[in-house]
């Protein structure tokens, strides 16, 4: 049997996810806070519920993204939460990039009903979701693990790093990167078209050169035309970074070039970039040396 998917959260990546299990022929049920974005899935045969208590105790693997910390205890805690309406044996895997310890604090609660909770937050953008092509790194019981494996299977890779919590560290340790490589990117772009050099050629030049990691080369279009779409936001960005800030401070860790990129995205927010895709890191620095 065909086991029934929900999905809690149907934004950027939820929608995504939701729909390519639909496309993979998996009964999904689902929601979101505004019903109006479900509706070209609806449409697609996605089952709305109006509660994550109804998603959850209409499925047998629930699924979540949703944007941080508080939206995630929004949807899982109270009295329409996911943990309102999971059944013993259900398998709750929150996708979202949330804090380790909150992430923890809710796997606990979620055993003592009976169920179990995995973190199993993606790298990959919008792209990567709808073409099944995301990196799932799952943390928690290798037992719900194996119960979960052929949904996320149907979404990208997958590995299990280890226990609750472990997912989500690894993911930051992915997005420091992230950050720091789109930084830098923009410094080089910028350098080079002030020194006379066409903001294209540049970028097709550096991304075909040692530097052109796959996500300098996704994000190459939408810093040679910054209109684009938004696949992940400069307060989204920025809210990892404070994650990861976090857990090195609880774990002794240094991290001065993640500080650098996170007092830049405190000043790309102030200039009111916080809505815009993280490629306009390089307009933020342009900003500022038109400023000097």
């Amino acid at each position: 049997m065909t086991a029934t998917v929900g999905v809690v959260g149907l934004g950027v990546m939820g929608g995504r996810i939701a729909g390519r299990l639909l496309d993979s022929g998996y009964p999904v049920v689902g929601t979101n806070r505004t019903p109006e974005r479900a509706a070209p899935l609806v449409q697609r045969g996605l089952l709305w519920r109006d509660t994550p208590r109804h998603v959850a105790a209409a499925a047998d693997v629930v699924l979540s993204s949703v944007a941080d910390d508080a939206a995630l205890d929004a949807v899982a805690t109270g009295a329409d939460g996911v943990l309102a309406g999971l059944r013993p044996g259900t398998v709750y895997a929150d996708m979202s990039t949330a804090s380790p310890q909150v992430s923890q604090g809710l796997a606990q609660r979620v055993r003592r009903l009976g169920a179990e909770m995995l973190d199993a937050p993606v790298s990959g953008s919008a792209p990567q979701a709808e073409a099944g092509q995301l990196t799932i790194m799952v943390g928690g019981a290798e037992r719900a693990y194996e119960r979960v494996l052929p949904v996320l299977r149907k979404l990208g890779s997958v590995v299990r790093i280890g226990e609750n919590g472990q997912g989500l560290l690894l993911k930051l340790a992915i997005n420091i990167s992230l950050a720091e490589q789109i930084v830098a990117f923009g410094e080089g772009v910028l350098l080079a078209e002030r020194g006379g050099i066409d903001r294209r050629l540049a970028v097709d030049v550096m991304t075909a050169s040692a530097i052109g990691s796959p996500l300098l080369k996704g994000r190459a279009p939408l810093v040679v035309d910054p209109t684009g779409p938004v696949w992940f936001d400069i307060a989204l960005m920025q809210k990892d970074l404070g994650l990861a800030l976090d857990a090195a401070r609880q774990l002794g860790v240094p991290l001065p070039t993640t500080a650098a990129a996170n007092d830049l995205l405190t000043l790309a927010r102030r200039l009111g970039y916080e809505r815009r895709d993280i490629a306009s890191v390089h307009e933020v620095l342009a900003d500022v040396a038109d400023e000097r």
